[in-house]
């Protein structure tokens, strides 16, 4: 399990990087202004149906399902199935594209995405009506990485996302200079529209070209509703509605956040450093362990399965505690050394900075829902975590609203770690009978906690002791950023050894396993 989560981690980690050198840029080039704003909502509109119609909600029905079809009938009767799948997919979102490309600027409008700002709207749905095609790339795309995770391949679904943010880094490094873009804000935000869009195009075709190469055909049929693809959208209407429902509550989220000027800017640049952790761990151990406990479910093992969820979890969290802390105690620095230049300001650090702290305080528990969801997805059981996705996004959405007039936009990234907390609770409670953490694992938990707030006292007492360096040049920052990290990642993890929260063998045979 950690080999396979090291892949797609390493893959992981260089397409954050690579992600963080956009914002840098796109930061660089665009601030927080208006523009940005707007392409910050246009991005987010087919991203939002992209993770209904897709990743999310599609996967966790369709993985299951090819993982029995290959351990019952063989690769080649899965092969039929990913291909009506396939098809059917194309045709839906196909058709869905053409209907919605024309009635952006009325979706936006009812969604009260900067309709009283007519310019910003007018950007907004000029970027949203070149990148929807990325909708329908990335829900073919996300198909073709469930059939590659099914059989172990987790190199090339992992390192797909790397396309995005390299054609991205070119639109904006090459295109803007050789364009004479600088400086003329609308411009540059189609530029980068169009970058999204091509994006999808060569993520699709590198999935597809990946999948002959391993001799899984995977290619347009006639659309044929049989018994398998009914058994497929039954448990995906479940996943729909659940996505749907954290859909709602981005959409709500940047509704309320639109009130305030560059505050869904704010909070885009914060998502993006938290991303980082959420994505190499959160996500990599969700992608890992769905088809691992999947298969140990088709094979009878039970035990095998439930121990896969706490060792998931075990060293998920050991992963993670150290980058909530580090966030939670240090965000400024973190902020001002990344984006501050350029149209990027001091004061577009502090929001920003807030905004990452808010939250830091919910990143173990983003990272926890993808390690439990699984328990559930392999199972077959897709009903109960959308109506625990429905509670959670009650809370988030009266948090938000409660918490917005008091605090701004920090109120909103509060309300999203809350509610991470309470689907967190949900999901554990809706696993007895099934998986339950053990006392050494709470016990292990604990002490990772202890180790973390060590942690945290320390970097945050060390920046105090060398703040001056980050009032000064970059290579300044820069270095005073890497002291923390490696005096962060030492002290935590040298009070982790110490308080026995893991073990230098534990690690090294989990590798070996």
């Amino acid at each position: 399990m950690l080999k396979s989560m090291a892949t797609v981690s390493g893959f992981t980690l260089l397409s954050r990087v690579l992600g963080l050198v956009r914002e840098v840029l796109l930061g660089r080039y665009l601030g927080t202004g208006g523009v940005m704003d707007a392409f910050v909502a246009a991005f987010r509109f087919p991203n939002m149906f992209r993770r209904i119609f897709a990743e999310g909600a599609f996967n966790a029905a369709f993985v299951p399902l090819f993982a029995r079809e290959l351990e019952e009938r063989g690769q080649a009767e899965a092969e039929v199935f990913a291909r009506r799948a396939f098809s059917v997919m194309l045709w839906i979102l196909g058709i869905g594209t053409l209907i919605i490309i024309p009635l952006t600027p009325q979706i936006f409008w009812l969604l009260r995405w900067f309709p009283d700002e007519p310019e910003k709207f007018d950007n907004t749905v000029a970027m949203g009506r070149i990148m929807f095609s990325y909708l329908l790339c990335m829900a073919l795309s996300a198909q073709m990485s469930g059939v590659l995770n099914t059989v172990k391949v987790f190199a090339m679904p992992a390192f797909a996302p790397v396309l995005l943010n390299i054609i991205f880094i070119t639109a904006l490094v090459v295109g803007v200079p050789a364009l004479g873009l600088a400086g003329n804000y609308r411009e540059i935000g189609l530029l980068v529209s169009w970058a999204v869009f091509a994006a999808g195009l060569a993520q699709l075709l590198a999935l597809y070209l990946a999948c002959w190469r391993k001799g899984l055909h995977i290619y347009p049929v006639a659309p044929k509703i049989t018994p398998r693809i009914r058994r497929l959208f039954i448990l995906m209407v479940p996943g729909v509605l659940a996505a749907g429902i954290q859909q709602i509550n981005l959409i709500v989220g940047t509704s309320i956040a639109a009130q305030q000027d560059g505050a869904n800017s704010f909070l885009y640049f914060a998502d993006r450093i938290y991303q980082l952790p959420l994505g190499m761990i959160g996500i990599a151990f969700g992608v890992v362990l769905l088809p691992d406990i999947t298969r140990k479910l088709r094979g009878g093992d039970e035990a095998g399965a439930v121990d896969s969820i706490s060792r998931g979890l075990d060293y998920a969290m050991l992963l993670t505690l150290p980058a909530a802390a580090a966030m939670l105690m240090i965000p400024e620095p973190i902020i001002g050394t990344l984006f501050e230049r350029g149209e990027f300001d001091a004061e577009s650090t502090r929001n920003t900075a807030m905004a990452l702290a808010g939250f830091a305080l919910g990143l173990p528990g983003y990272v926890l829902i993808k390690v439990l969801q699984p328990g559930y997805f392999a199972r077959e059981d897709t009903r109960r975590p959308m109506v625990m996705a429905a509670i959670t996004v009650s809370v988030n959405i009266a948090l938000s609203l409660a918490l917005f007039p008091l605090f701004g936009h920090v109120g909103i990234a509060a309300a999203t770690a809350v509610s991470a907390w309470v689907n967190v609770a949900l999901l554990a409670f809706g696993l007895r009978g099934f998986w339950k953490p053990e006392a050494d694992t709470l016990s292990r938990l604990l002490k990772m906690l202890l180790a973390a707030l060590l942690m945290g006292a320390a970097v945050w007492g060390l920046h105090q002791l060398i703040a001056d360096w980050f009032a000064g040049a970059f290579y300044l920052k820069a270095l005073g950023l890497g002291l923390l990290v490696a005096a962060g990642i030492a002290i935590y993890f040298a009070a982790a050894l110490a308080l026995r929260a893991t073990s230098l063998r534990a690690i090294k045979a989990g590798f070996r396993r």
